[in-house]
């Protein structure tokens, strides 16, 4: 059993869209496929793995460094014998070797990539869905057979007035969604009061609609923000600040008693730790939004529930970030509380697989061995170009 190939090409994901901190005009991602020697139903198994939005693709950093030392490592050192099977935590501790703890960068992106690659193959050479290896492996078979999911979107856009604003997030209803997130920060507080109550009027309440400021505001404004959104009881206000200053995360605590979300840009255990330890977030009401594909992927990830666990929080807490089938899997198989959707936007890597709609804000996973990147056309056909 051996891989015999990583190959990495770096996409674009390029749309005019913006939030409070960046636009995404020149957005990239790594697309990786890990070729295997292993044969299932008469073809050789292919793992395939993608950094999520928002961080650019890792191509220099996979291709200069990491893919070479598992391609150079002893192919028994990589085996789990127990399963007949690749060592996802082995092939990790591979790729990690030789490098200094600290500094959770775009490394942890590269790793997170090669990561989920690695797992979508042991789960096709364990003939099942991954979300079925991770129940059965690590919480004695239980599993969710379908994970809340909300719709993402909200960008600013140029031209986009309140009722196109509108029009997107009744479509997010009209497709099964029954929670949308929206982007603030980028206009002023009065805007994005009256962007938010344009929604609500959509949605109904404010419990259905999230807002996201993408760590933008300092201190000040985070509190402005925070005594102007308190009237309309939102479902979260997310990242207010900078997403390592646990001490504006902790101040606002005071100031918002409402759900806050934060943790999408945390890139390891520690980051998370310490999140958990000196934030000021809330077990009973907050949620963590850590995302396995920026990460250092599941392998990591898994380190951080443990961490959770260790700090008294529910694994149902965390609804990662990123709106793809890694994070959803993960979600369905670890008893996590749902996952992001992107049903529009940094197509094809986001939304979940063809013909399985979203009913109720539920959406189910497909049946077939991997994370199922062969069940969404699109997606697929991007990646085995890769591979071939």
């Amino acid at each position: 059993m051996k891989i015999l190939e990583i190959r990495e090409k770096t996409v674009s994901i390029a749309s005019p869209i913006a939030n409070a901190y960046i636009d995404f005009s020149k957005m990239t991602c790594s697309v990786v496929s890990v070729v295997t020697d292993v044969v299932r139903d008469g073809k050789r198994v292919v793992g395939y793995g993608f950094n999520s939005n928002g961080r650019y693709g890792q191509g220099a950093l996979s291709r200069g460094r990491f893919t070479d030392r598992v391609l150079e490592a002893d192919p028994a050192s990589l085996v789990d014998e127990a399963n007949d099977n690749f060592d996802p935590f082995a092939i990790w501790k591979t790729l990690m070797s030789n490098e200094k703890p600290g500094g959770h960068g775009e490394r942890s992106v590269a790793v997170g990539t090669i990561d989920m690659a690695v797992w979508d193959a042991v789960a096709k050479i364990a003939g099942l869905p991954l979300w079925r290896l991770l129940a059965d492996r690590f919480r004695g078979g239980v599993a969710d057979e379908k994970v809340w999911v909300y719709a993402a979107g909200g960008y600013y856009y140029p031209g986009k007035d309140h009722r196109k604003l509108q029009d997107e997030m009744r479509s997010y209803l009209d497709r099964g969604y029954s929670v949308v997130k929206m982007k603030i920060g980028g206009a002023p507080l009065a805007e994005d009061i009256a962007r938010i109550e344009a929604v609500i009027n959509v949605v109904g309440e404010g419990r259905r609609l999230a807002v996201d400021a993408n760590g933008r505001f300092d201190l000040e404004t985070a509190i402005a923000y925070a005594e102007g959104l308190k009237p309309y009881n939102l479902f979260w206000y997310e990242e207010a600040g900078d997403p390592l200053d646990y001490a504006l995360q902790a101040e606002l605590a005071g100031h918002y008693d409402l759900p806050m979300a934060t943790g999408e840009n945390l890139f390891s255990h520690q980051d998370a730790r310490n999140l958990l330890r000196y934030g000021g977030m809330r077990p009973d009401r907050d949620w963590l939004q850590f995302d396995c594909a920026l990460s250092y992927g599941l392998v990591e990830y898994l380190r951080t529930l443990d961490v959770m666990q260790e700090l008294g929080w529910s694994s149902r807490r965390v609804v990662p970030h990123g709106g793809h089938q890694m994070s959803l899997n993960i979600a369905a198989g670890l008893h996590l509380g749902g996952n992001e959707s992107y049903p529009d936007v940094f197509q094809p890597f986001g939304g979940f697989a063809d013909g399985i709609a979203v009913e109720d804000g539920y959406v189910g996973l497909p049946q077939i061995p991997g994370v199922g990147f062969e069940a969404k056309s699109a997606l697929y056909h991007v990646m085995r170009e890769i591979a071939e």
